[in-house]
């Protein structure tokens, strides 16, 4: 490791995996450097996901279900429509 605790040099993070992994959960993201840059940061994938702003994938049934217009009342029928007729 590093001079900072939260930073780990590649080789030392691949050795003390387990280690690595328990920090990321207790202390919060752990850099990983490679030739002395950082590269990777490992962090919970609870944090990923909030980062990432991942959001659940919804159906478009369960969408038009879950529509606060269900059971407003609006009418939302048509007459259809064959078009115009057009003078070339």
């Amino acid at each position: 490791m590093t001079n900072k605790s939260n930073h780990w040099q590649l080789q030392s993070a691949k050795a003390r995996f387990s280690e690595l992994f328990r920090r990321a959960h207790s202390e919060g993201p752990q850099y990983v450097t490679r030739q002395g840059k950082e590269a990777v940061v490992v962090v919970p994938a609870e944090e990923f996901e909030r980062l990432k702003g991942k959001k659940k994938t919804v159906g478009l049934v369960q969408l038009l279900a879950e529509s606060p217009f269900v059971g407003s009342g609006i009418d939302l029928e048509r007459e259809p429509d064959f078009g115009r007729k057009v003078d070339l």
